[in-house]
């Protein structure tokens, strides 16, 4: 079973339904797909939202460890995506000396905005955890009590682990940043990370028709 974990956001329901049937729709193994949903975790994560916080999961992604109670393997994923490719490929590149694997993006980003206007902050290893293969057994030090306490920087800069070597890298396919990165047909993943087509002012978005191909296949009730 391929545990996959997928950062909810009240104001992004249309991507997280997508988002999962793409991956159900590309996957020929079974997959299990959890929302991380604050209301269903209120009693575990319980530090307050900031104002820089851009999602409502923007920190409650390092619980998944702990949801998984530290055993085997578990992917996260934000809300904002599109599986284009066959997820058992990516499980296929687990590596066992490894706590985390990622993308390893190296960028500035194109604005100081991104959807519905609110603040682009820009910061090294920036959306090296909004695609997050865990090794749960070796993300131990992923705590409630230090999630809930530590640091923004110290979360998504990975200072929870000892040292950088327990980062592995994923090729770039697997967290493909739309209108960040050119357009190519053969990306695994798609990351609408300025904004993706489910919103009025950025539904002209690059690879916008492939999500509202998604989108429709999704919807479509045949009634006889």
């Amino acid at each position: 079973m391929i545990n996959i974990f997928i950062g909810y956001d009240s104001k992004e329901k249309a991507a997280f339904s997508v988002l999962a049937y793409s991956i159900l729709k590309n996957s020929t193994r079974p997959v299990s797909i959890t929302p991380v949903y604050l209301p269903n975790i209120k009693d575990t994560f319980t530090r307050e939202r900031g104002n820089l916080e851009s999602t409502e999961f923007s920190f409650s992604r390092f619980i998944v460890p702990y949801l998984a109670d530290y055993k085997g393997w578990a992917l996260f994923m934000d809300c904002d995506q599109l599986m284009l490719g066959d997820i058992s490929e990516l499980w296929r590149l687990r590596d066992e000396k490894y706590a985390v694997q990622v993308c390893k993006h190296d960028y500035t980003p194109n604005s100081n905005k991104k959807f519905l206007g609110q603040t682009q902050t820009s910061y090294p290893k920036k959306n090296w955890s909004s695609f997050m293969l865990m090794n749960c057994d070796k993300c131990t030090s992923l705590t409630p009590d230090y999630v809930n306490t530590a640091s923004g920087l110290q979360l998504h800069q990975f200072k929870w682990l000892e040292n950088e070597n327990l980062i592995g890298e994923l090729p770039l396919e697997w967290n493909w940043l739309a209108d960040e990165y050119e357009h190519k047909k053969d990306v695994k993943n798609v990351h609408y990370t300025e904004g993706g087509p489910w919103f009025h002012d950025t539904n002209n978005c690059d690879y916008h028709s492939e999500w509202f191909d998604y989108y429709h296949q999704q919807c479509k009730i045949n009634i006889k």
